[in-house]
């Protein structure tokens, strides 16, 4: 699609107030969730491949120069959309409970990002449908997508810059991915397909983190001592990497 299309700067009326830049934490947080709103609720309306750079910013109230700075691709958009939910689970930094199993753990990081991208689902029904047809769109995201990834396995407890830990990375990748299917498509009132549907996923995560840990301590003895306990699984399907 053209981004360049229409390039006389008007801002959106209903937006708040253009921002120059955002100056600070609270700032360039405040400047991802208006950015974000304003792309998903275009994509819902017009589809995600008919929505511009240019339109983004106009609906979100940002000058262009303060847009580019930090939202310079259609990756960069996709990721605010990525680090207001990742923001939303960080915020609730209450300490890890010991009798809790990691596959408890990350059950509730995980659905409190999907409550968090709740407000974005119709926008991001169109964001997967049409993503498709950009490759490179998607490759590019797919760099914000394994970060985001990460830092919901250390919500969880789980640590994911040992040695090893790229694997429990893809793990949860690939259990986003085919959650986010559920989710998309989720008409319940408290979310219990997408409840049910990640349940299983996070099940079948551990079985193939125990077939590896077991599989490991054969070759080393020492292996499982060291291993994250249920958090993952060996590799992420091709083309796993979501939106969102």
């Amino acid at each position: 699609m053209d981004d360049t299309a229409d390039t006389r700067w008007k801002t959106d009326p209903d937006a708040p107030d253009a921002a120059e830049h955002a100056a600070g934490e609270g700032g360039a947080d405040d400047l991802d969730r208006r950015v974000a709103a304003a792309a998903m609720r275009l994509a819902a309306g017009q589809g995600w491949r008919n929505t511009g750079l240019l339109a983004i910013a106009r609906a979100a109230g940002v000058a262009p120069r303060a847009f580019y700075r930090r939202f310079p691709g259609r990756s960069d958009v996709l990721a605010a959309v990525s680090r207001v939910a990742d923001t939303a689970v960080l915020a609730d930094d209450a300490p890890v409970g010991p009798d809790e199993s990691a596959r408890d753990r990350l059950f509730d990081v995980m659905m409190r990002r999907y409550d968090a991208l709740l407000p974005y689902r119709d926008g991001l029904r169109s964001v997967v449908r049409d993503l498709r047809r950009e490759p490179l769109t998607a490759l590019a995201f797919s760099r914000y997508f394994g970060r985001s990834m990460a830092w919901m396995l250390r919500a969880a407890g789980v640590e994911a810059d040992r040695t090893g830990g790229a694997l429990f990375v893809a793990g949860l990748g690939a259990v986003q991915a085919r959650v986010m299917r559920v989710f998309l498509e989720d008409d319940s009132a408290d979310l219990s397909r997408t409840m049910a549907a990640l349940d299983s996923e996070l099940r079948r995560a551990e079985r193939w983190a125990g077939a590896l840990r077991r599989r490991a301590g054969r070759a080393s003895p020492t292996a499982t001592s060291t291993a994250p306990q249920g958090a993952g699984e060996p590799a992420k399907e091709p083309g796993s990497a979501s939106a969102g």
